[in-house]
């Protein structure tokens, strides 16, 4: 199944502020308006590749002056029909989390979502793109330091009643779970060991079995090929070194590369610019 995915109309995205290595707003004021007609056009693509692969898009407003609504991926974490809603840690995106109620509350009423809750004021926790359903593990994989806390942790395990694994992310490049960790349809999972301590690589790899595991390259992370959305056996996501392909292709995978990159320039992907509203833990 496809699913139903959650996207954020691109028609306020801009990149106008810094909270990440890889965003540049000189390089986007240097043309916003070619910028932003080349973003909405790479948007549109994903959402219609999506859809040709038999997704459900639901589409979210954008909102003025919240650029970074374009990424839902960090809008809350969705599982059984329950989502738990994100808390930002950098103000420039807080302002975020009273549009993600509103608009979450209204796919309640819509039949999309059985509950919405929100994190604790002051716990900091980043959605989705900083915890990972591993539907072949059953747990959940969660990213902690640059953004969402590690306390935050057991309040995910509480509120879904799931095994949640902690693991921490060391570099500023890789400051969300979604940008250096996949978990793939056959239960590989795709990551790249430097952006995490040594103690998290080593749980890792004591959850998963070596021949399940994809090491990517340096040069594969930055071009942000890692941040996928993966519907059945083929993987959306940025253009990818061939490296990468080869490495996907070998294990029946087919990669649909596309143009990401307004939203590389931001610090996301095609994971960042999605969110899975219907997945199920009890489906493999």
């Amino acid at each position: 199944m496809a699913g139903t995915i959650l996207m954020t109309d691109p028609e306020f995205y801009e990149v106008s502020y810094t909270i990440n290595p890889w965003m540049h707003p000189d390089q986007w004021e240097r043309d916003a308006a070619a910028c932003h007609a080349l973003a909405c056009k790479q948007w549109t693509i994903l959402k219609t590749s999506l859809e040709n692969a038999g997704a459900e898009v639901v589409t979210m407003p954008g909102v003025p002056h919240l650029p970074d609504l374009v990424f839902p991926a960090n809008a809350a974490i969705v599982l059984d029909g329950k989502a738990l809603l994100a808390r930002f840690r950098h103000p420039q995106r807080q302002g975020e989390e009273a549009c993600f109620l509103e608009f979450f509350t209204s796919l309640k009423d819509r039949g999309y979502l059985k509950s919405v809750e929100q994190f604790p004021a002051g716990l900091f926790q980043e959605g989705a793109g900083d915890c990972i359903w591993d539907a072949h593990r059953s747990l959940f994989w969660a990213g902690w330091g640059p953004r969402s806390d590690r306390r935050a942790m057991d309040h995910v395990a509480g509120f879904f009643g799931k095994k949640v694994v902690g693991l921490e992310l060391t570099s500023e490049k890789y400051y969300h779970l979604d940008t250096c960790f996949s978990v793939l349809s056959g239960g590989e999972v795709l990551y790249y060991p430097e952006a995490f301590s040594r103690e998290s690589r080593v749980l890792l790899e004591q959850q998963v079995q070596p021949e399940h595991r994809i090491v990517a390259t340096a040069a594969e992370a930055a071009a942000f090929s890692l941040n996928a959305v993966n519907i059945g056996r083929t993987l959306f996501l940025s253009k990818p070194p061939p490296s990468l392909e080869t490495k996907l292709g070998n294990r029946d995978y087919q990669c649909r590369p596309l143009d990401l990159s307004m939203f590389v320039l931001s610090g996301g992907g095609a994971f960042c610019l999605t969110l899975r509203l219907d997945r199920n833990s009890q489906l493999k």
